[in-house]
């Protein structure tokens, strides 16, 4: 297969899993079973169709001859058709009554709901492991004091826990987004070529109650709740466009993670996993370069971008339906999925494998803290009798002046020096670094980090238990 174009998604990024859930044995065993629950609908409200042929039915559902489907399809054009026709090859006494009344939507677009459900609930398994590694994460380094950045400047100390917990709270979000959307899925049901049901009132002899028990009993025998109550010949386009848009809000939060542990590992404080044979660079052998943070920001870039494809699908669809939706969303929900699957993988991969360095935490947090120590140090010096509007200026024109010797010199930080030798201010060198408790200025980042895993994350994933324990291999 080397003289042809294989997607990456397949070969370097997905799951086996998650290919599984779109390929084609996934997609024609479900339509087999779709046509099954029609035949068992269909006989159970009065239709003349024997057990005989359902148990025939279900005796081959797993046994899909693909080269009959496939030699047909290239005789009739149609791939439903085509597999109506195989399946009746190996069913000749249900031959008669497979897809009666139906239109090929009933299997197509059922099943791509069937499939983007599926495909949910493994994106929803994975989210919630690396939320499980992030708690732990966080828990570990809720107390480790750090630099925290805003415009990625220096700013007040924070901890290593608590920004872990920002990069969970956006994947508790998306969660939320994720159940959602999973909870209002409903399948099409057994709608006709233009929604209206014609065929199975003609089918009922006119009776409308059986037709509306036709759509809740397929229903039920696929594991849905209900059908939508109206459709064209397909189900809302705007489906797919929710389904893509949470997909795209976990690439979102990964992105976001994935820039933070790039920077974090500049500076030299958090790396992600490198291992012993890992080649950095091909030309500078000491470099570890941050390759699973940048993969996963490459896939959720295209994840963000694939929103745009079901949004141009539903909102130019004619009328009870156009086929200009076909081609797109062949590659547009299964790509969306497989990438969102590669992002999750490489998640788990890196929060499992963090390093945290805390003596280069350390070094640069004492670096700066000294400014950062200058409220608490005026104050200490206005309890020894100091003027506390003379003591700001003093304290404005020192900070300056270290600054400088920081900037321009490559000097260390010499505020606490300045600030011992200006008698205005009355403290001794060892007072004053007896200030310079990093811990002293996270103010409550330990507690927030407790409160927040024991209040919101605990209780997820005690719920979600039986889903956690995956280990994320990464192919490349």
């Amino acid at each position: 297969m080397n003289d042809r174009y294989v997607s990456p998604l397949s070969e370097r990024y997905a799951s086996r899993e998650m290919q599984y859930i779109f390929s084609p044995d996934m997609k024609f065993k479900t339509w087999r079973r779709l046509w099954i629950a029609l035949a068992e609908t269909e006989k159970e409200l009065g239709l003349p169709i024997t057990q005989e042929q359902i148990d025939e039915l279900k005796a081959h559902a797993e046994e899909i001859n693909y080269e009959v489907a496939k030699e047909r399809e290239r005789m009739v054009r149609h791939d439903v058709m085509s597999h109506v026709y195989a399946y009746g090859q190996q069913c000749p006494k249900a031959k008669g009554i497979i897809h009666l009344g139906a239109t090929s939507c009933y299997v197509g677009d059922n099943t791509d709901i069937i499939i983007m459900r599926e495909a949910l609930l493994l994106v929803r398994k994975k989210l919630l492991n690396v939320m499980a590694e992030l708690a732990k994460f966080a828990d570990a380094y809720k107390n480790q004091p750090t630099l925290a950045f805003t415009h990625f400047q220096p700013a007040q100390p924070t901890t290593v826990g608590k920004r872990a917990t920002l990069w969970l709270q956006e994947l508790c979000l998306d969660l939320e987004d994720l159940d959602h959307v999973l909870g209002s899925l409903k399948l099409l049901g057994s709608k006709g070529t233009t929604g209206t049901q014609a065929s199975f009132l003609e089918l009922f002899d006119g009776d409308h109650e059986k037709c509306r028990q036709a759509d809740a009993m397929i229903a039920e025998k696929m594991g849905f709740s209900s059908c939508y109550p109206v459709s064209g010949q397909t189900y809302s386009r705007k489906v797919d466009t929710r389904v893509i848009n949470v997909l795209a809000g976990i690439a979102q939060s990964a992105h976001k993670f994935s820039n933070d542990i790039r920077l974090l590992q500049h500076l030299k404080e958090v790396e992600e996993p490198f291992e012993k044979t890992q080649i950095g660079s091909s030309a500078m052998a000491y470099k570890r370069n941050p390759m699973r943070s940048e993969r996963i920001a490459s896939l959720s870039n295209y994840v963000m971008a694939d929103v745009i494809n079901p949004m141009l699908v539903a909102s130019t669809q004619w009328f009870e339906r156009t086929l200009d939706d076909s081609a797109n969303k062949r590659l547009s929900v299964p790509e969306g999925f497989l990438a969102v699957d590669g992002i999750l993988d490489l998640y788990l991969n890196v929060v499992d494998g963090l390093v945290v360095y805390p003596k280069v935490i350390e070094k640069h947090m004492m670096a700066e803290l000294p400014f950062m120590a200058t409220e608490n140090i005026m104050m200490d010096a206005v309890k020894a009798g100091g003027d506390r509007q003379e003591l700001h200026e003093r304290i404005r024109t020192l900070s300056m002046e270290a600054g400088r010797n920081v900037k321009e010199q490559g000097l260390d930080n010499n505020l606490l020096e300045l600030i011992a030798a200006d008698p205005a201010f009355g403290l001794s060198l060892e007072e004053l670094k007896k200030a310079m408790e990093p811990s002293r200025y996270v103010g409550r980042a330990p507690k927030q980090v407790e409160e927040f895993l024991t209040e919101v994350v605990n209780p997820i994933l005690e719920a979600n238990k039986d889903e956690l324990g995956l280990k994320a291999e990464i192919n490349v």
